[in-house]
């Protein structure tokens, strides 16, 4: 019997496909690569694909996947190469950052902003964990979301302690596919439960010693918000590699720096050592913010070392 499906999980080795109000569990049968895609998992949470169930049993065989709209990848652990894909067909990705407790380096924001841009899926940044912030984390609070929303992202202040803008991010999320991603222990999992307390996601605890958070999903997985829509639930990133995005093109996915490509000498400008580059005079005349050319330069020499925590 052939049938259509979400997928809704990922396990590595079984995927749970949702048909209607039915989930089966399934294998994929035989091998499946997508074009231009070197990853480490040929299907993600997301895809739509066919099945055949196998006769007697409570169980399938994935035979196809249906083209996507988008997905977006990260770096394979230990696969410097190879993406692993996170989540595919996203109406949207949420960003969950936490500037204490843990600290989420604005480095890590930037490479996940590009790899969005890259697959033009739209990124809301949730500040949560306000509640806990002294002064001098309230003023870099401000600052961040000063750069960020000048250059067109929506950004959100939150506690979920102190009831602060829950509503807000409820009504982001509504009737739509969400990818909701950031460190282990920012608080995704406790924003998202407040919001639909009935899917009582596992929350993670952060670590006294280091100060980190501890991973708690180990597999992404899609839920059912009973307002509408979906979220993504995904394994708390520790690092966010950049893939596939030639230099030559990497200007483009950061908005600030696209909007001043005319103005350089250079066509080729790489905005590193040229003379009259428009982007370079940016930072003194704050059309690009330190912070952001320090990223940008990051991934230009793909050093990963300055954003892993």
């Amino acid at each position: 019997m052939k049938l259509n499906g979400l997928v809704t999980k990922s396990t590595g080795s079984w995927y749970s496909v949702r048909h209607e109000n039915k989930v089966w569990q399934c294998k994929i049968r035989g091998k499946f690569r997508i074009k231009g895609i070197r990853s480490t998992n040929p299907i993600a949470v997301g895809d739509v694909v066919d099945f055949e169930l196998v006769e007697g049993k409570e169980t399938g065989f994935i035979t196809k996947i249906h083209e996507r709209k988008n997905h977006i990848v990260r770096k394979a652990t230990n696969l410097s190469h190879r993406s692993h894909i996170i989540a595919s067909n996203i109406d949207q990705a949420v960003l969950i950052v936490s500037l204490y407790n843990p600290v989420t380096y604005p480095e890590f924001i930037d490479r996940f902003l590009v790899s969005a841009e890259a697959f033009k899926i739209p990124v809301s940044i949730i500040f949560n964990k306000i509640d806990i912030y002294d002064k001098k984390t309230s003023e870099k609070l401000e600052n961040l979301i000063n750069i960020y929303t000048k250059i067109g992202y929506t950004c959100i202040k939150t506690s979920v302690i102190e009831n602060i803008n829950v509503d807000k991010v409820s009504q982001i999320l509504k009737n739509k596919v969400n990818l909701i991603a950031g460190n282990s222990g920012v608080g995704k999992s406790t924003l998202v439960n407040k919001i639909d307390p009935e899917l009582q996601l596992k929350i993670a605890q952060v670590s006294d010693y280091h100060g980190k958070g501890k991973h708690t999903t180990t597999f992404a997985e899609m839920f059912t918000l009973k307002m509408g829509g979906f979220v993504i639930d995904t394994p708390g990133i520790k690092s966010f590699g950049v893939l596939d995005i030639e230099k030559e093109e990497l200007s483009h996915f950061f908005p600030e720096i696209f909007q001043l490509l005319p103005n350089c000498q250079y066509h080729n400008c790489t905005h590193t050592h040229e003379p009259n580059c428009a982007v370079k005079e940016g930072i003194l005349t704050g059309k690009v913010s330190k912070s952001r050319y320090n990223s940008y330069i990051s991934i230009f020499e793909n050093d990963d070392s300055k954003y892993r925590l």
